[in-house]
């Protein structure tokens, strides 16, 4: 069976709830590897709630469906405060990347909470916002930031990880509507050990089972490379 589209490999998948320090629920789930203890883990945050970001933003929802199969990685996806998707709504209202700090922080307190190990903040879009602002306060390997707009996080927030030993990946498509190669690489430069990817032929919504491939491919190559390349086919259920 080749690997694409909306395939969900084996996994222990758990609807899960987060409880922030403000007081909210929020929905999500937790996706295992099948019959192994995950090696890393990935702490999603998805692009904007108000131009339809949500959990199941399709990278995401594939990072969850293939990755604890293929490289062995427990994948974290919830829904920001005031968001919708097919596996609920999590409390409270969109606060433009304010308050979403309780959220990022209440999923990093699940994930501690079950043990798991070596987390990433992986943010898309939004997400990368949230990353940058509010991920040197929690104790994470690093982040991985997919087409970051930098509409939200200042040049402070970006320029506040130089001196952090933490990993910072960037990976910018050549084509995206909001922040391109050249003027990522400027950005980030105030971050002096910062890996920009540029993504020849990326578009900001990464769609397309080619761009998904590459994408997985560099979150896995700074998570757990030895589990590269992820295969195209599935010989299993």
């Amino acid at each position: 069976m080749e690997i694409r589209g909306p395939v969900q490999l084996p996994a222990r998948r758990e609807e899960i709830t987060l409880e922030t320090l403000d007081g909210l629920t929020l929905v999500g789930e937790l996706a295992l590897p099948e019959s192994r203890e995950p090696v890393a883990t990935l702490v999603t945050l998805h692009p904007l709630p108000t131009a339809g970001g949500f959990m199941d933003s399709h990278i995401l929802r594939k990072a969850a469906g293939r990755l604890p199969a293929l490289a062995d990685l427990a994948v974290l996806r919830f829904n920001t405060r005031g968001t919708t998707s097919p596996r609920g709504t999590s409390e409270g209202a969109f606060d433009g990347g304010g308050a979403e700090a309780f959220d990022v922080a209440a999923a990093v307190d699940f994930a501690r909470e079950r043990g798991l190990p070596k987390l990433w903040l992986v943010g898309w879009s939004f997400g990368t916002e949230l990353a940058l602002k509010y991920g040197r306060d929690h104790d994470v390997e690093g982040i991985i930031l997919l087409s970051p707009p930098l509409h939200r996080a200042t040049a402070e927030d970006v320029a506040a990880w130089e001196g952090d030993d933490r990993r910072v990946i960037v990976v910018v498509p050549e084509l995206d509507d909001y922040l391109r190669p050249p003027e990522a690489i400027e950005r980030f430069a105030a971050i002096s050990h910062a890996v920009v990817i540029p993504v020849e032929g990326g578009r900001h919504l990464w769609v397309g089972e080619k761009q998904t491939r590459r994408v997985l491919t560099e979150i896995v190559a700074a998570v757990n490379p030895e589990a590269l390349p992820l295969p195209e086919t599935w010989d299993g259920d």
